[in-house]
């Protein structure tokens, strides 16, 4: 017997987000979170284009981006003078942009989805230890009304750096601190810098770290988030044996503090108001040996923490919950194939291994330098360019293909159905929960080649025991009016371009966004077969 499917420990973006992506399943599940207060400050303040497409997948966007503020590139002084300006453009093709949003605000939206579900967050609600055998977890809680015990199948540790989950499974989390100290504060500039931009600026400084300004834009009139180096007089003694990263102290950074880095490094004079939140900041970058053992596993903060230069630590964490959840669920459900959980480590640990490395250099030297393709650099910054083609849940490629398994799915727009007045773009019909089979019907696609891709489906839904969604896809001539499949029609030719599809052409999108398996001359047993690295 078990009180619930899953417990999540954490109620920031990451555990909201494994909660809701759970819960949206049909899984039960208990989120506990040690404070008894959601925290009030701007943390993490950047979304990426990728997470604002999982958002639209949770149901969020619309609350998202009704609060956010765009992010439309970086300009970067040294002594004063422009040196680079980063834009933050993307290529056609990418529904969304870079925002700003403050954490806070991002767990208020979260929190508030999965209300809607059923799910509330257990605040001042501490997991003091756990174990774990072949069936379950037992995890004790530990609240104003003392400890009890708490029986579930998994559990998903989503605590933050200093996690409790990783350090009683017994993670190691190898790296290093950085030496110098970081001082934030949320605050208003009166200064004419472009609406949108970032502002990085520096002054070298003979025989140590260069003198530091980095200012983030907020949603608000002059709202920005700004780090620099700590001054002595609120600079923290090390402390021995202790991983030293997040906020800290209860010494808090004053406005003239701030005020004099400004006087020193702003582009032009400036001055600071309305100090909302300040703090000391530490860092360290770390990765943990493994995301999970067994029936726990970690995600975020818990697995990685890094620099957050490029706003790339809570992006991840986000995408973390988002490609553990839909598996856990298919566990949970008992249609898991042998080795499922065993991906989330094989397809996220890359990723979060990249992720610390790259911010440790950007953080040194600043975003994308010494590199000499900027489109590049603004692609894997936005999480786009995220590749699990070595994952054993998607399909070898036996010729070239483009797209190919492995990476995210392209939207595609332009697509309208008989019923519906306005066109809509492929991410609208990948927004569920399951799979989705993606069948292209061309020109030429007779009533033999409808019958194929029909049985095709049936087949591919069986394997995937209902958990998988078909579409057939057609060309704005194709005869398709026969078939039992929902059709969407590619009226503007968009999919048939981005997707380089021929006539019979199939695609499987996860439920995750990425392509596990792409085939242009498919057959039923092939389908069937990858289906069956994923569902037993």
């Amino acid at each position: 017997m078990v009180d619930t499917e899953v417990i999540v420990v954490g109620a920031g973006p990451v555990g909201l987000t494994a909660a809701v992506e759970l819960a949206r399943r049909g899984v039960r599940c208990r989120v506990i979170d040690a404070l008894p207060e959601p925290p009030r400050y701007a943390k993490a303040v950047g979304i990426q284009p990728r997470t604002l497409e999982v958002f639209e997948g949770l149901g969020v966007l619309r609350e998202v981006l009704d609060a956010a503020e765009q992010m439309r590139g970086q300009i970067v002084y040294v002594d004063g003078a422009e040196v680079a300006r980063l834009e933050l453009t993307l290529p056609p093709g990418i529904p969304y942009r870079f925002v700003g949003l403050p954490q806070y605000l991002t767990e208020r939206i979260l929190c508030e989805r999965l209300a809607t579900t059923g799910v509330a967050v257990e605040r001042g609600t501490r997991l003091t230890t756990f174990e774990q055998d072949g069936e379950g977890v037992t995890a004790v809680f530990a609240d104003a009304d003392g400890e009890r015990t708490v029986r579930a199948r998994y559990l998903v540790g989503c605590d933050g750096a200093h996690s409790v989950v990783r350090k009683t499974l017994g993670l190691s989390f190898e790296g290093a601190a950085f030496a110098e100290q970081y001082m934030l504060g949320d605050v208003e500039l009166d200064w004419s810098q472009p609406r949108g931009y970032g502002v990085r600026s520096t002054r070298r400084v003979d025989g140590g770290a260069d003198d530091l300004l980095v200012c983030i834009p907020l949603p608000g009139r002059g709202r920005y988030r700004v780090s620099m180096l700590v001054p002595d007089e609120l600079a923290l003694a090390p402390t021995a044996g202790r991983i030293e990263h997040g906020f800290e102290g209860g010494r808090k950074p004053e406005l003239r503090h701030i005020q004099a880095v400004l006087d020193r490094l702003s582009p032009e004079p400036v001055t600071a108001a309305n100090l909302r939140w300040s703090s000391v900041f530490r860092i360290s970058h770390r990765i943990v040996d493994t995301y999970g053992r067994g029936r726990v596993f970690v995600a975020g903060d818990a697995a990685h923490i890094h620099p957050p230069t490029g706003a790339q630590g809570m992006n991840t964490g986000i995408q973390d919950a988002h490609g553990l959840a839909w598996k856990l669920a298919a566990a949970v459900a008992g249609v898991d194939a042998a080795g499922l959980l065993d991906s989330y480590d094989a397809e996220r640990r890359p990723v979060g291994a990249e992720v610390v490395g790259r911010t440790v250099r950007s953080a040194r030297e600043g975003i994308g330098a010494g590199e000499s393709d900027p489109a590049r650099v603004i692609l894997r910054e936005a999480q786009l360019s995220i590749d699990y083609g070595d994952s054993p849940l998607v399909a070898s490629v036996k010729d070239s293909l483009d797209p190919r398994p492995g990476i995210r799915a392209p939207d595609a727009a332009g697509l309208t159905r008989a019923v519906a007045v306005f066109a809509v773009d492929l991410f609208s019909l990948l927004a569920g929960p399951d799979h989705t089979l993606l069948l292209y019907a061309g020109e030429d696609v007779d009533r033999d080649g409808l019958g194929a891709l029909e049985r095709l489906a049936a087949a591919a839904r069986v394997a995937a025991h209902g958990r998988l969604d078909s579409y057939l896809v057609a060309a704005p001539g194709a005869a398709v009016e026969t078939t039992r499949l929902p059709v969407i029609r590619d009226s503007e030719t968009d999919f048939a371009r981005v997707y380089a599809a021929v006539s019979g052409a199939a695609y499987v999108v996860r439920p995750d966004g990425y392509l596990g398996y792409v085939n242009r001359t498919p057959d039923v047993n092939d389908v069937t077969s990858y289906l069956k690295t994923t569902f037993r």
